[in-house]
């Protein structure tokens, strides 16, 4: 089994945010990888992964950083392959990661996600593949119609919980 979608962390302590990718992705039986650069402290290590990770097998790249998170746009200005950023709140309640990743220049775009988003980021990567593959398609479908009946589930229960001045 080969990752199709890589996981990179400017530092571990991300993990605890990253693990929600992680989870979605082992959920809809995703093969991915998850590793630790930085723009800052690894760059060789950063621009050897970004370059090679096409001729690996990777499709997809999840980017998380916090402060000046320059991690995902690092990496997209040496790969083809979609590069989806998650900015981690780290200073500044993460909007300096928020605007590091989302102000991008012309022609080296970074899909990004919202602060601490690393969920998301995978729905994003699985909507990715999804195009090329019917069977992961049918598995999202189901999963975004299993999202619309908790929501409806759940506001079925609402409607038996009791307050004197509730009307509905």
């Amino acid at each position: 089994m080969n990752a199709v979608v890589s996981i990179i962390m400017g530092s571990t302590s991300d993990l605890p945010v990253m693990e929600k990718a992680a989870k979605l992705l082992d959920e809809f039986q995703i093969p991915f990888e998850i590793n630790a650069l930085s723009a800052h402290r690894t760059p060789d290590e950063v621009a050897d992964f970004a370059k090679n990770a096409k001729s690996r097998g990777i499709k997809v790249i999840i980017a998380a950083a916090g402060m000046a998170a320059h991690l995902g746009g690092v990496i997209a200005s040496m790969t083809t392959l979609p590069v989806i950023g998650v900015p981690i709140k780290s200073s500044l309640e993460g909007l300096d990661s928020l605007l590091s990743i989302v102000q991008m220049p012309p022609g080296i775009p970074v899909a990004t996600v919202g602060i601490n988003g690393a969920m998301n980021a995978a729905i994003l990567a699985v909507q990715i593949l999804a195009l090329s593959d019917e069977s992961l398609d049918r598995k999202f479908a189901q999963y975004k119609s299993d999202l619309k009946n908790k929501i409806t589930k759940a506001n079925a229960e609402l409607s038996e919980v009791k307050f004197d001045y509730k009307v509905n």
